[in-house]
């Protein structure tokens, strides 16, 4: 009996970047042309227009009173997040030095804060004297900010980011429930709500944030669920209203085969009923939608050249002037268990209907450097370019750029 063949998955379609004359266009610019105009390859490119359309699909998908904050740690590059301070409502920040990009930025300190679960003295101190809020990870903040409080006369702004027990299911890495290194575990959160009413910190509200990279708009509803139910139950212990409370993000992108985008709809309406809730029972409380990954993502390319064109017992290596050294999660070594291809393509040859079966692979020394493993592209030789869709987040600032010490890459937003 002959067994049917299952097709193999494609990729979704990356059509956020139009197509020219056999060129991929960032930001109305043809690939060939930008890569002159940037003086180098590799480089990361950031179309600015696809950042606007982001945010503005996302506003008119959720209820109109929920703020959006941008989660910097997806992109931090200065350029861009000042773009992005001008599109949402709020900056997060998970250092002292993302603090001072964001203020840089234009960010409103009112509308900034501060995660991280190791936070040292110095930067609590500068968030502090900035005036942001304080997302509280442990009792050990609790009591190193009233410290700095009663010292500068400055009262410190907190919320409490609360370790929920529950997950979020199908998440691509979680950051709640069970033991986790982030927030307080919430059968704890009473008693620390108890200390901070004691030392008379500038209690705000919580922040919860049960996973990331999630695209089962279901398991994104019920966290966000979940999440508001277990504030509600917390805030009877807090030592003043709520005011704040960050429900967190985990909105996802199509990275690998099979994947499809994020169906927005229903957490639309799931979100518009935690809204209404929310007006009768914490009436004081503004409510903060937290993404990165989700408004950054997509709108972003890296590009390496090709220098060299290999056969290895038949197989063909495209060999490029970038690898995992800039772009690590391209390279499956970022947190993937099993290795998967991004969305990749010979940028210059988009009108090419001459394909093969190509490796891509970087200069770097080891194995690891692979960048696309057996996937069908257009025919390219050296000189071609080679381009990384849904690059936007956790790329330049995420990759060991150090690493056996070629040269550094570039970052352009157009």
């Amino acid at each position: 009996m002959t067994q049917l063949q299952r097709p193999t998955p494609s990729h979704a379609p990356m059509r956020q970047f139009p197509v020219e004359k056999g060129e991929i266009l960032v930001g109305g610019v043809a690939l060939t042309r930008l890569t002159a105009r940037v003086g180098q390859t590799p480089f990361y490119a950031y179309d600015r227009d696809l950042l606007t359309r982001r945010v503005a699909a996302l506003r008119a998908a959720l209820p109109p009173v929920l703020k959006l904050h941008y989660a910097m740690k997806a992109n931090p590059m200065p350029a861009l997040v000042g773009h992005m301070a001008r599109l949402v409502d709020g900056i997060d920040v998970a250092s002292g030095g993302e603090l001072k990009i964001a203020l840089d930025a234009g960010a409103k300190p009112r509308e900034t804060s501060f995660a991280g679960p190791g936070k040292q003295r110095a930067e609590m101190q500068q968030a502090v004297a900035a005036g942001i809020l304080i997302n509280i990870e442990s009792f050990r903040e609790v009591r190193e900010l009233a410290s700095i409080s009663e010292q500068t006369g400055n009262r410190a702004r907190i919320a409490v980011r609360v370790n929920p027990d529950f997950e979020l299911k199908s998440s691509g890495m979680r950051m709640g429930g069970g033991a986790k290194q982030f927030g307080v575990d919430a059968e704890q959160v009473p008693e620390l709500l108890a200390e901070i009413g004691r030392l008379g910190l500038g209690f705000e509200g919580f922040h919860l944030f049960a996973g990331s990279q999630n695209l089962k708009p279901e398991a994104i509803v019920e966290a966000q669920s979940k999440s508001y139910e277990l504030a509600l139950r917390l805030a009877e212990a807090a030592p003043s209203p709520v005011r704040f409370l960050n429900l967190g993000g985990g909105f996802g992108i199509p990275y690998f085969p099979g994947e499809q985008p994020l169906d927005l709809a229903p957490i639309g309406a799931g979100l518009a009923s935690i809204v209404d809730r929310a007006s009768r029972q914490l009436p004081e409380a503004e409510l903060v939608l937290e993404l990165g990954r989700y408004l950054v993502g997509e709108a972003g390319i890296y590009v390496t050249r090709i220098v060299d064109r290999k056969i290895s017992r038949g197989h063909c290596y495209l060999i490029t002037d970038g690898g995992l050294h800039h772009h690590l999660s391209a390279s499956g070594n970022f947190g993937q268990v099993i290795r998967k291809n991004y969305p990749v393509a010979i940028g210059n040859r988009m009108a090419s209907s001459e394909q093969e079966t190509v490796s891509v692979v970087g200069p770097l020394c080891t194995p690891l450097d692979l960048l696309a493993d057996r996937m069908e592209l257009a025919t390219a030789e050296v000189g071609d370019l080679v381009v990384i869709f849904q690059s936007g987040a956790y790329g330049f600032t995420a990759s060991p750029q150090a690493f056996l010490g070629h040269p550094a890459c570039a970052e352009v937003l157009v």
